[in-house]
């Protein structure tokens, strides 16, 4: 799924109102697993100079940045730092780690040629979604229009819980992001990319 899609779902399920910084901490936990992939590409793009489709052609599914995605999709890494969450009662760090995790959860199942090592360190055994939320060989129409309404679903989800003005506006901001380009284009192929 695209990236501010992660944000509004982590948040949705682990963001806190009576504690208004849990929804921060869920939005960057739902950003987190993404963060390495965007400094890569905008490392290889912007200051190495390398054209956006040899790096989404070949760099991407290189070893080395596949190795790091690894790590950042682990569901061992994400499943150990929520487990700490929870058994020091952080809820700081619950709400960071379980967007985390589910957003790898969510990955796991929406991705097939750009699937990642989601076992590692354990294992490097990729599972290739037979559902990309991109591709639309794999179901992307469908699965876009999933994710539009789980991000409106869950853009309604949080304004209703979060009565703050600037938690309102920072979850509208994100669900502006996926929703539009959809209204722009009246399709979702502008928003692969994000995830």
């Amino acid at each position: 799924m695209n990236t501010p899609t992660h944000m509004l779902i982590g948040a949705a399920v682990f963001a806190r109102p009576v504690v208004p910084s849990t929804l921060v901490a869920a939005m960057l936990g739902g950003l987190a697993p993404d963060v390495p992939m965007f400094a890569l590409v905008l490392w290889s793009t912007r200051l190495a100079g390398i054209p956006q489709h040899e790096v989404f052609g070949s760099l991407f599914y290189s070893d080395s940045w596949q190795a790091v995605f690894a790590v950042d999709h682990s569901f061992f890494v994400w499943g150990l730092l929520l487990a700490l969450g929870q058994w020091r009662r952080y809820l700081i760090l619950t709400a960071f780690a379980g967007a985390g995790f589910l957003h790898a959860a969510t990955d796991f199942v929406t991705h097939h040629d750009d699937a990642r090592r989601q076992f590692w360190p354990v294992s490097d055994w990729v599972f290739r979604s037979p559902v990309s939320y991109w591709d639309p060989n794999y179901y992307g129409g469908i699965i876009g229009v999933v994710e539009l309404g789980l991000v409106l679903f869950a853009t309604a989800f949080l304004c209703w819980r979060h009565r703050k003005l600037w938690q309102r506006v920072v979850i509208v901001i994100l669900a502006a992001v996926i929703v539009v380009p959809v209204i722009v284009t009246g399709g979702f192929h502008g928003l692969h990319g994000m995830g």
